[in-house]
């Protein structure tokens, strides 16, 4: 069993949780942090004195408060740990349910478990802790589709266009006429706001701002 976990959790009950469920393993070094850039500091340390992390578990999303941070979210942990640290096991412990993004941060990223908060979470980080220590990827059963691009929505090459264009302020119908005098085809208005429809109910996007806002969260533009 893992011999020394850090945890970057910023809601102190659930870091409790966690802490309590990584005591019942029988791990005994286990650090805790709020912020990410803490978490990079302490493994840096770490690192120098010889006695590094053998597993990080952390929240994706971070609440913003009066504290400038250079890190802000888990999977931006994540992706310096995995560059530096590719030793450090990763398990990625949090409500989003996107599968877009979940594999983004298991193909992209290399985490070694994706653990979906909620009524069955702490029982399934158990699982995830014992099984990421066997080298075996583990994602909770709720979102275990993820991995399976058949059964999901694909972003295409042409939603890459229209979203790049509507990340730079382009109206639907400036969209249209571009994609008409570059040669893309479909470049149809009814086409364009059908796809743009169909992005924001996969992303859950409210409106055009906010599918933008996802789409580079999800480093796609």
């Amino acid at each position: 069993m893992f011999g020394k976990v850090l945890v970057a959790e910023d809601m102190d009950d659930i870091s409790r949780g966690i802490v309590s469920t990584l005591e019942e393993l029988g791990i005994v070094d286990i650090q805790q942090v709020q912020y990410c850039d803490d978490a990079l500091l302490k493994i840096k340390k770490a690192a120098l004195d010889g006695a590094q992390f053998e597993l990080l578990i952390t929240d994706l999303s971070f609440n913003l408060d009066h504290r400038t941070q250079k890190i802000a979210s888990g999977d931006a942990l994540a992706s310096v740990v995995r560059q530096h640290y590719p030793e450090i096991k990763i398990i990625m412990y949090s409500i989003e349910d996107r599968a877009q993004k979940i594999r983004h941060l298991i193909n992209d990223l290399g985490i070694h478990g994706y653990v979906s908060k909620g009524r069955h979470g702490l029982k399934d980080l158990s699982k995830s802790v014992e099984l990421v220590f066997k080298d075996t990827i583990f994602l909770s059963e709720q979102i275990s589709h993820a991995l399976n691009p058949q059964q999901d929505f694909e972003v295409q090459e042409f939603d890459l266009i229209l979203l790049d264009k509507l990340s730079k302020g382009k109206s639907q119908e400036e969209i249209s006429a571009e994609l008409k005098n570059e040669g893309v085809k479909p470049s149809s208005l009814s086409t364009i706001e059908k796809r743009l429809n169909k992005l924001k109910i996969e992303f859950k996007a409210n409106n055009a701002i906010h599918l933008v806002a996802k789409a580079k969260d999800l480093g796609l533009i």
